[in-house]
């Protein structure tokens, strides 16, 4: 449902999920094949490294393209620098989305303190086109962004990268991470579309 009481398709509007999630240099436990008895040992410099930080978007609509929508934030761990997503990211991630879907949207999301304080909520009442509406707490399940983090990870589990520029280039990499894939898993799940699911960074 969307505001005064209409669905989102009333509206004309996206229906989009939004979640955010973050990765170090130490790669997520995976499996791998190996020589009986032999182990498989990967070196990775993850102590004190920074993190890539992640915010996205998946947009329904009914008849058209699947839509996944993120944009990263490099935390490189300088003196004064902001670890996760201010409000003002939210906002720039939900301008750029609008500016991509050509339409209202009608977005979804937990209850983290950035997403319900003040200076969110005046950043949503700035924009007529944005309707929000939280998710119960501590249900993943209802959000399939959850599912992208979470094929992101597997995707990453057996790569060692370096640097956090290496790490960014993996993740913006369809063929590594799987978005395309679960962009497309999400749509068959939650809503018919059109053509191939999209990937964009925002």
């Amino acid at each position: 449902m969307a505001a005064g009481g209409t669905t989102a398709r009333d509206q004309d509007a996206w229906l989009c999920f939004a979640d955010e999630a973050g990765q170090s240099l130490r790669p997520p436990a995976a499996r791998t094949w190996s020589r009986r008895g032999r182990t498989p040992t990967v070196t990775v410099s993850g102590k004190g490294s920074g993190r890539i930080n992640l915010a996205g978007l998946i947009c329904l609509k009914p008849g058209r393209r699947t839509r996944l929508i993120y944009r990263m934030r490099i935390y490189r761990r300088r003196k004064n620098e902001r670890k996760g997503f201010t409000e003002t990211d939210y906002a720039r991630l939900l301008d750029a989305a609008h500016q991509q879907l050509c339409g209202p949207i009608v977005l979804l999301w937990d209850n983290v303190n950035t997403h319900v304080d003040a200076a969110m909520r005046t950043l949503i009442d700035a924009r007529p086109w944005l309707t929000v509406f939280y998710l119960p707490t501590y249900a993943p399940e209802l959000n399939p962004v959850e599912i992208v983090w979470s094929h992101l990870k597997r995707g990453l589990g057996n790569l060692a990268p370096c640097t956090l520029d290496g790490l960014s280039l993996l993740i913006a990499a369809p063929a590594v991470t799987g978005f395309t894939f679960t962009a497309l898993l999400c749509a068959l799940l939650f809503g018919k579309t059109v053509g191939s699911p999209r990937v964009d960074a925002a």
